[in-house]
Protein backbone atom coordinates (compact mmCIF):
# COMPACT_ATOMS: atom_id res chain seq x y z
CA UNK A 1 0.00 0.00 0.00
CA UNK A 2 1.20 3.25 -0.88
CA UNK A 3 2.23 5.87 1.68
CA UNK A 4 -0.20 8.16 0.76
CA UNK A 5 -3.01 5.37 0.99
CA UNK A 6 -1.95 4.33 4.32
CA UNK A 7 -2.01 7.73 6.30
CA UNK A 8 -5.57 8.61 4.41
CA UNK A 9 -6.65 5.64 5.66
CA UNK A 10 -5.28 6.45 8.91
CA UNK A 11 -6.87 9.77 8.99
CA UNK A 12 -9.91 8.18 7.86
CA UNK A 13 -10.40 5.62 10.65
CA UNK A 14 -9.18 8.12 13.63
CA UNK A 15 -12.02 10.41 12.51
CA UNK A 16 -14.59 7.63 13.09
CA UNK A 17 -13.09 6.91 16.24
CA UNK A 18 -14.51 10.52 17.09
CA UNK A 19 -18.17 8.80 16.40
CA UNK A 20 -17.64 5.61 18.45
CA UNK A 21 -14.56 4.30 19.62
CA UNK A 22 -15.28 0.94 19.25
CA UNK A 23 -16.84 0.79 15.94
CA UNK A 24 -13.65 1.22 14.26
CA UNK A 25 -11.33 -1.07 16.30
CA UNK A 26 -13.87 -3.92 15.79
CA UNK A 27 -14.21 -3.40 11.68
CA UNK A 28 -10.69 -2.93 11.78
CA UNK A 29 -10.01 -6.10 12.99
CA UNK A 30 -12.61 -7.95 11.18
CA UNK A 31 -10.56 -6.06 7.55
CA UNK A 32 -7.37 -7.77 8.93
CA UNK A 33 -8.72 -11.08 10.09
CA UNK A 34 -10.29 -11.57 6.36
CA UNK A 35 -6.52 -9.88 5.14
CA UNK A 36 -8.25 -7.03 3.16
CA UNK A 37 -5.68 -4.69 4.53
CA UNK A 38 -2.38 -5.88 5.97
CA UNK A 39 -1.68 -3.88 9.60
CA UNK A 40 1.60 -2.92 11.07
CA UNK A 41 4.12 -4.83 13.16
CA UNK A 42 2.67 -5.43 16.43
CA UNK A 43 -0.45 -4.91 15.95
CA UNK A 44 -1.62 -8.21 14.55
CA UNK A 45 -3.76 -8.64 17.83
CA UNK A 46 -6.29 -6.45 16.63
CA UNK A 47 -7.62 -9.06 14.34
CA UNK A 48 -7.49 -11.99 16.63
CA UNK A 49 -10.34 -14.10 17.62
CA UNK A 50 -10.15 -12.89 21.44
CA UNK A 51 -10.07 -9.36 20.48
CA UNK A 52 -12.63 -9.19 17.71
CA UNK A 53 -14.99 -10.77 20.55
CA UNK A 54 -13.74 -8.70 23.15
CA UNK A 55 -14.36 -4.98 20.68
CA UNK A 56 -17.51 -6.58 19.27
CA UNK A 57 -19.27 -6.99 22.91
CA UNK A 58 -17.65 -3.15 23.70
CA UNK A 59 -19.06 -1.82 20.31
CA UNK A 60 -22.71 -3.10 20.72
CA UNK A 61 -22.17 -1.86 24.66
CA UNK A 62 -21.36 1.18 23.75
CA UNK A 63 -23.58 2.05 21.20
CA UNK A 64 -26.45 0.75 23.38
CA UNK A 65 -25.44 2.96 26.11
CA UNK A 66 -25.43 5.89 23.72
CA UNK A 67 -29.30 5.25 23.92
CA UNK A 68 -29.84 5.73 27.16
CA UNK A 69 -30.44 9.74 28.23
CA UNK A 70 -27.71 11.29 30.20
CA UNK A 71 -25.57 8.46 30.28
CA UNK A 72 -24.88 9.69 26.90
CA UNK A 73 -23.70 12.38 28.53
CA UNK A 74 -21.68 10.89 31.05
CA UNK A 75 -19.94 8.56 28.81
CA UNK A 76 -18.63 11.66 26.63
CA UNK A 77 -16.76 12.54 29.30
CA UNK A 78 -15.15 8.95 28.99
CA UNK A 79 -15.04 8.43 25.56
CA UNK A 80 -13.25 11.73 24.65
CA UNK A 81 -9.88 10.86 25.97
CA UNK A 82 -10.69 7.06 24.88
CA UNK A 83 -11.54 8.52 20.76
CA UNK A 84 -7.91 10.08 20.90
CA UNK A 85 -6.17 6.85 22.08
CA UNK A 86 -8.07 5.04 19.74
CA UNK A 87 -7.35 7.37 17.01
CA UNK A 88 -3.89 7.04 17.76
CA UNK A 89 -4.22 3.19 17.61
CA UNK A 90 -6.04 3.02 14.37
CA UNK A 91 -4.09 5.08 12.96
CA UNK A 92 -0.39 3.39 13.61
CA UNK A 93 -1.99 0.39 13.19
CA UNK A 94 -2.59 0.49 9.60
CA UNK A 95 0.61 2.67 8.64
CA UNK A 96 2.43 -0.48 7.99
CA UNK A 97 5.04 0.63 5.46
CA UNK A 98 6.08 3.79 7.12
CA UNK A 99 9.01 4.36 9.48
CA UNK A 100 8.37 4.13 12.90
CA UNK A 101 9.22 7.47 13.63
CA UNK A 102 7.16 8.60 11.24
CA UNK A 103 4.10 6.25 11.63
CA UNK A 104 4.08 7.35 15.24
CA UNK A 105 4.28 11.40 14.68
CA UNK A 106 1.45 11.10 12.36
CA UNK A 107 -1.04 8.72 14.41
CA UNK A 108 -0.30 11.30 17.72
CA UNK A 109 -0.56 14.33 15.33
CA UNK A 110 -2.88 13.40 12.56
CA UNK A 111 -4.69 10.66 14.39
CA UNK A 112 -5.63 11.47 17.97
CA UNK A 113 -5.70 15.21 16.75
CA UNK A 114 -8.31 14.41 14.21
CA UNK A 115 -10.16 12.14 15.91
CA UNK A 116 -10.16 14.66 19.21
CA UNK A 117 -11.80 17.39 16.75
CA UNK A 118 -14.37 14.69 15.72
CA UNK A 119 -15.19 13.57 19.29
CA UNK A 120 -15.37 17.43 20.36
CA UNK A 121 -17.98 18.02 17.87
CA UNK A 122 -20.27 15.30 19.16
CA UNK A 123 -20.05 16.52 22.84
CA UNK A 124 -21.25 19.82 21.93
CA UNK A 125 -23.59 18.46 19.56
CA UNK A 126 -25.13 16.42 22.40
CA UNK A 127 -24.89 19.29 25.04
CA UNK A 128 -26.83 21.24 22.84
CA UNK A 129 -29.52 18.72 22.07
CA UNK A 130 -29.73 17.72 25.95
CA UNK A 131 -30.44 21.17 26.96
CA UNK A 132 -32.95 21.63 23.81
CA UNK A 133 -34.83 18.81 24.69
CA UNK A 134 -34.10 16.96 27.75
CA UNK A 135 -32.10 14.45 26.57
CA UNK A 136 -35.32 12.84 24.64
CA UNK A 137 -33.78 14.10 20.96
CA UNK A 138 -30.38 12.44 21.46
CA UNK A 139 -31.71 8.94 20.43
CA UNK A 140 -31.70 10.96 16.84
CA UNK A 141 -27.78 11.66 17.59
CA UNK A 142 -27.25 8.46 19.18
CA UNK A 143 -28.40 6.80 15.76
CA UNK A 144 -26.86 9.30 13.06
CA UNK A 145 -23.61 9.17 15.05
CA UNK A 146 -23.39 5.29 15.16
CA UNK A 147 -24.53 5.28 11.51
CA UNK A 148 -21.20 7.79 10.49
CA UNK A 149 -19.03 5.51 12.27
CA UNK A 150 -19.73 2.59 10.41
CA UNK A 151 -20.18 4.39 6.81
CA UNK A 152 -16.92 6.03 7.74
CA UNK A 153 -14.97 3.32 8.56
CA UNK A 154 -16.23 1.49 5.62
CA UNK A 155 -15.15 4.16 3.55
CA UNK A 156 -11.71 4.62 4.83
CA UNK A 157 -10.72 0.93 4.61
CA UNK A 158 -12.44 0.55 0.40
CA UNK A 159 -11.61 3.70 -0.64
CA UNK A 160 -9.08 6.07 1.57
CA UNK A 161 -8.32 8.95 -0.67
CA UNK A 162 -12.09 9.38 -0.89
CA UNK A 163 -11.95 9.56 2.82
CA UNK A 164 -9.57 12.51 2.92
CA UNK A 165 -10.82 14.60 1.09
CA UNK A 166 -14.07 14.12 2.16
CA UNK A 167 -13.27 15.15 5.68
CA UNK A 168 -10.52 18.32 4.02
CA UNK A 169 -14.21 19.45 2.49
CA UNK A 170 -15.93 19.31 5.65
CA UNK A 171 -12.86 20.92 7.98
CA UNK A 172 -13.34 24.02 5.47
CA UNK A 173 -17.20 24.08 5.03
CA UNK A 174 -16.99 24.26 9.22
CA UNK A 175 -14.11 27.06 9.19
CA UNK A 176 -15.80 28.81 6.53
CA UNK A 177 -19.40 28.55 9.10
CA UNK A 178 -17.35 29.76 11.67
CA UNK A 179 -16.22 32.53 10.29
CA UNK A 180 -19.23 33.73 8.74
CA UNK A 181 -20.96 33.56 12.67
CA UNK A 182 -18.03 35.42 13.77
CA UNK A 183 -18.83 38.41 11.16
Amino acid sequence: MSHLLEIALGIGLAAATGFRVFVPLALLGLAARFELLTLASGFAWIGSTPALVILATACLLEIGAYYIPWVDNLLDTIATPAAVVAGVTVSAAVMADLSPELRWTLALIAGGGVAGLVQGSTVVARQASSLATLGLGNFALATAEALLAFFTTALAILVPLFVLVLLGVLVLWRVRRHREAVT
